[in-house]
């Protein structure tokens, strides 16, 4: 990425502004996660028995994560809302709607299919309210969804099968499905094991993008790398430990997925100021900004991008720059990549400009 620095304290006119503008693709951003505070006290509206507030005003505080385990216990009780095919394709589309408002043109949205079809939601049914819901949104808002199906690594082997399962099957496959991950906690949760499983995803079209390295260290990224044939690592966090990874992920432009604001919510990093975000630049490895369950965190990828600005010392270019490293480690098709550079490069022009 290109170095672009404040030439002093006032040279920015207003960053914040120039980057609620920008085009964008967000790559590690989960389904349920991005459930806004509005419509997941809607859902425990609907679904009394949940102990997940129905005040969003109280959500602020039961998003208050002591660890990452508090965090996915959290998580699995907002999962536990999505019930029906009708809440799957309200939580969809304006999911898609959020990410409309911050300009956000393409998105990769992780859903685990897994904890649908477990909890008796028919999986064709799924499948069609997941899809009707990207159509709509792509139509309605010009915001372009696909999926990664991940599997919840700590629901073990079945789950991988039948993620697997659902992600390869001709008759249940939704169009919009690009990729295959690997989500949930990592501790306890090695990688290898899950190798049969994304050689087959890998096999029948499905790029690999799994987390890797974000509560445990850079051997856990060195798995995913070798053992599940990574194409991008979600999170990554911990490849700064390991000198000889960010030689390897550099040389290789295998891109990590950043997401600033949840490393500190989950407690993997301390403090914004001890992320390793500066180091993997100067290491010369492509970063994305993402914002991975932005309500869940306070945040969204507006905040994102500019908590790198910060951390990263970048002009309006360099944000620029970072929203179009999202675009090229997209799996989305070439023709749609180059449309979006080409709309960041006209729109960050024309800031500059005006």
């Amino acid at each position: 990425m290109t170095d672009h620095r404040f030439e002093s304290a006032s040279a920015p006119r207003d960053l914040h502004a120039f980057i609620a503008g920008l085009p964008k693709a967000e790559l590690h951003v989960h389904h349920v996660g991005s459930a806004s505070p509005r419509i997941v006290s809607e859902l425990a509206a609907r679904h009394a028995d949940s102990k997940v507030p129905t005040d969003p005003e109280a959500l602020a505080d039961f998003f208050t994560f002591t660890d990452f385990a508090h965090f996915i216990d959290v998580y699995l009780s907002v999962v536990d809302l999505v019930r029906t095919p009708e809440d799957v394709r309200l939580l969809t589309y304006e999911v898609a709607r959020n990410l409309a408002r911050q300009q956000v043109r393409y998105a990769e949205l992780t859903v685990t299919p897994w904890s649908s079809t477990r909890r008796n939601i028919d999986e064709r049914a799924f499948m069609d309210a997941i899809e009707d819901a990207r159509k709509a949104a792509e139509a309605d808002f010009g915001t372009v969804l696909r999926w990664c199906f991940d599997i919840p690594g700590e629901a073990g082997l079945e789950a991988a099968e039948e993620t697997l399962r659902l992600a390869t099957d001709d008759r249940l496959r939704p169009e919009g499905l690009v990729s295959f991950g690997l989500g949930g906690p990592e501790i306890g949760v090695p990688r290898p094991q899950f190798k049969p499983y994304f050689d087959r995803a890998i096999a029948a079209g499905l790029r690999s993008a799994p987390h890797a390295g974000e509560t445990t260290g850079p051997e856990t990224v060195w798995d995913a790398l070798t053992q599940l044939g990574a194409e991008r690592i979600g999170h990554g966090t911990s490849s700064f430990r390991d000198p000889k990874l960010l030689a390897h992920l550099a040389e290789r432009r295998i891109p990590l997925e950043v997401c600033p604001t949840s490393n500190i919510a989950t407690r993997a990093v301390a403090t914004l100021d001890e992320h390793p975000l500066k180091q993997f630049v100067e290491a010369g490895v492509v970063v994305t900004i993402n914002s991975d369950d932005p309500p869940m965190f306070n945040t969204d990828l507006d905040n994102e991008y500019a908590v790198a600005a910060r951390l990263l010392d970048l002009d309006e270019r360099g944000v620029a720059d970072l929203a179009k490293n999202a675009v090229e480690a997209s799996f989305w098709d070439e023709a749609g990549k180059a449309r979006l550079a080409a709309e960041i490069d006209t729109y960050t022009s024309r800031w500059l400009s005006s």
